[in-house]
């Protein structure tokens, strides 16, 4: 199983609700609006409360998983996006403006937990998290946009204020992980440095990193539930409190830091994405959200911490985003990654930097005699073997069909030819281990060129180009072949 099957199976498998979505006509219409002199995009949508609709109507839904069609009731995406109508109303509008406030003022990243519909009429409260895909920023024509269902928690909170007894049923079945943890330790610890003449805490933590320590020591974990037995892959209650310096570790140490600064500042409600491990040593992604409950916010002898498990989510996520920048066939880094390159090595160096210019010799042959499958094939063993021949900071890009590029920073004219050696070497080692397998030969034609500090990367590319195409025609005129194929 490839590498991109495995993606696609992990976006469709997801246990969470994605939707993968298309907003370039949400940008296009932000656009005219600014023109037009909207600045106060809220009251704008408050005016007339059919531009919401506008909004809602300019995004594109390109796919969505099957998690996504059971949570809404949906046979299949057609009947899903059919019924669009019947999911986002009533309840939703307030959140649906907050939102399209957060991508007005520039934020790529926008979360909130608002109220959707199944289309078999049942309530969804979810937590909602969209996501502008790294690469597409300037269209906004590829977002991720995950739904939490929260449903069984938002219930829990709003019906355990009505009876004590059904509550603490509620929170041992709930199905994502609570904790009830007791932090007065911990204030009275915030409470004495601020006694003392503190006033930048970030400082004071930045002076002091044992504070951080001592503090996580300080916690009272007073109970958990079922849920949290399961995800951290512990057999009891007793063998989870006994072990969980094991829980929290590592990347852990700096988020409770943040976690203190908050609370120093006075937010006892804080929800943050952190790291957590299970004892079997699993990496988890987790959606915290912290509490002090209410009547207990002059001690902190009461909070409650609910975690969410989204590492399915953030592998959904990490896929798309290694979709933006690489190149399924070959794995190597794709075309938009290359451009982003090229202009920063453009406008920062490090200087030399030099180029090489690729190309596959013969591709059009072999798909014309062979079949495309043998040609990808071929494309492929392009991709092993600049993989394995050129080390970071340089890195191989696809960047056409039988185009190929290098960019090398911080590297001359010998250090360049000693990379293209490199990948020559490679391709002889390539075509021993497939000889007899395929029957075709893999050709390379490179074009080097090196630019220095004050002359231009584009007339290096230029000059790398025209190398290569020398050194295609020598292969060509060698091989007696017509130079197109």
């Amino acid at each position: 199983m490839s590498l991109s099957t495995d993606f696609e199976s992990m976006f469709d498998l997801a246990p969470v609700s994605l939707w993968l979505e298309d907003y370039s006509g949400l940008r296009q219409l932000f656009d005219r609006w600014r023109a037009e002199g909207v600045e106060d995009l809220p009251a704008y949508l408050k005016a007339d409360r059919r531009r919401v609709g506008a909004c809602m109507a300019a995004l594109k839904v390109l796919r969505v998983n099957e998690t996504t069609l059971r949570l809404f009731a949906a046979a299949d995406q057609d009947e899903l996006l059919a019924g669009l109508g019947r999911i986002f109303r009533g309840d939703m509008a307030d959140g649906v403006i907050y939102e399209l406030e957060q991508l007005w003022l520039g934020e790529l990243l926008v979360e909130n937990q608002t109220v959707n519909y199944a289309l078999d009429g049942r309530r969804l409260d979810v937590q909602l998290r969209v996501r502008v895909l790294p690469g597409h920023e300037s269209t906004w024509d590829r977002v991720l946009v995950s739904l939490d269902d929260i449903t069984a928690r938002v219930t829990a909170e709003r019906e355990r204020a009505q009876s004590s007894q059904y509550a603490s049923g509620l929170f041992d079945h709930s199905p994502v992980s609570l904790w009830v943890e007791d932090f007065s330790a911990v204030k009275r610890l915030l409470d004495d440095i601020r006694a003392r003449g503190i006033t930048d805490f970030n400082t004071f933590l930045k002076v002091h990193p044992e504070f951080v320590t001592r503090c996580m020591q300080e916690i009272r974990v007073i109970d958990v539930n079922r849920e949290t037995l399961r995800m951290f892959a512990a057999d009891s209650k007793k063998t989870l409190l006994e072990n969980i310096p094991r829980v929290f570790r590592d990347e852990m140490q700096d988020s409770f830091s943040e976690q203190l600064q908050d609370l120093w500042a006075g937010k006892t409600l804080q929800h943050r994405e952190v790291i957590n491990y299970s004892l079997n040593g699993e990496l988890i992604n987790i959606h915290m959200q912290f509490s002090v409950l209410e009547a207990h916010l002059a001690e902190w002898d009461l909070v409650l911490v609910s975690l969410m498990d989204i590492t399915a989510r953030k592998k959904a996520e990490a896929y798309l985003e290694y979709l933006g920048k690489h190149d399924v066939l070959t794995q190597l880094r794709n075309r938009t990654f290359y451009t982003e390159e090229l202009n920063r090595l453009t406008r920062k160096g490090p200087w030399p930097v030099s180029v090489l210019s690729i190309d596959l010799n013969g591709l059009k042959q072999v798909n014309d005699e062979s079949g495309h499958a043998a040609g990808d094939a071929l494309l492929r063993r392009v991709g092993e073997v600049l993989g394995k021949a050129v080390e970071a900071p340089a890195w191989p890009a696809r960047v056409g069909g039988d185009e190929f590029a290098v960019l090398l920073p911080a590297t001359d004219e010998r250090g360049a030819q000693v990379t293209c050696e490199r990948i020559l070497t490679m391709v002889d080692l390539n075509n021993q281990f497939y000889a007899g397998r395929s029957g075709h030969s893999l050709s390379l034609a490179i074009g080097v060129a090196t630019c220095a500090f004050g002359d231009t990367l584009e007339s290096a590319l230029l000059r790398a180009d025209k190398a290569m195409y020398e050194a295609k025609a020598v292969h060509y005129d060698a091989h007696g072949a017509d130079r197109r194929r």
